[in-house]
């Protein structure tokens, strides 16, 4: 409940202030005005400039980073929506795309345009770039509480494509940004930046990075609505 209310204060400050756009901030990781600009303040972070390899979330807050890696030439990794698929990423490369840098870094353009592939199919990530709601000084995240960026990173984990060298970072709203506390569980991601339209904000002591999926607890809905968990062998 202390999560929840937490994002219900972030999605009612960002529509009182009318900083929220299309679709509206409410039950999503929020689109919001200045995303563009957080972007473009994203990619003078030292750990962005070297990055090869991006694994990006499909929320529309993100669409400008994932259109600014494609632009400069980076490979993109998408995950597929709430991972309904046994080849739950999508790869973007510029040298390979039929589509324009903007109609690929859509969800429907990156369906269209990219390679679908499995998880042992990526290289080794340099650098995560995850939708959140809110998130803490000490790097905590929340995200619309359906787990899926946490479990796209665990995937990720498991198969050793993403190490405690890998970067995290989120682009928010400043209003997104709390003071707030709450429980960090051990299969939830942390961020080592959060990047507004403003500024930079390095997570000096972030929690600890999960070690993988935590089968033991998730839903047995979620279990069930995720093919490729129950083809993976368990964690022991």
């Amino acid at each position: 409940m202390e999560k929840q209310r937490v994002r219900e204060t972030v999605w009612r400050l960002l529509q009182e202030h009318k900083v929220s756009s299309f679709p509206g901030a409410y039950g999503r990781s929020p689109n919001f005005v200045g995303a563009e600009a957080a972007a473009a303040r994203l990619s003078e972070l030292d750990a962005w400039r070297p990055a090869k390899v991006i694994k990006a979330d499909p929320d529309l807050p993100q669409r400008p980073v994932r259109r600014l890696a494609l632009e400069q030439g980076k490979r993109l990794f998408m995950a597929v929506p709430r991972l309904r698929s046994m080849t739950p990423f999508i790869e973007l490369d510029l040298a390979h795309l039929k589509a324009s840098p903007f109609e690929a870094s859509s969800i429907g353009g990156a369906s269209r345009a990219g390679r679908a592939v499995r998880v042992e199919g990526l290289p080794p990530t340099d650098l995560i770039v995850c939708g959140s709601v809110a998130v803490t000084m000490e790097g905590g995240r929340l995200g619309k509480g359906d787990g899926y960026s946490d479990l796209e990173s665990g995937l990720l984990i498991e198969a050793g494509k993403v190490t405690q060298r890998t970067t995290i970072l989120t682009a928010v709203h400043p209003f997104q940004s709390v003071k707030d506390r709450f429980d960090v569980l051990p299969r939830d991601i942390s961020v080592d930046v959060i990047v507004t339209p403003d500024e930079i904000i390095r997570i000096r002591r972030r929690h600890p990075r999960p070690k993988g999926m935590y089968r033991e607890l998730l839903a047995t809905e979620k279990l069930a609505s995720v093919p490729l968990l129950t083809a993976l062998r368990p964690i022991r």
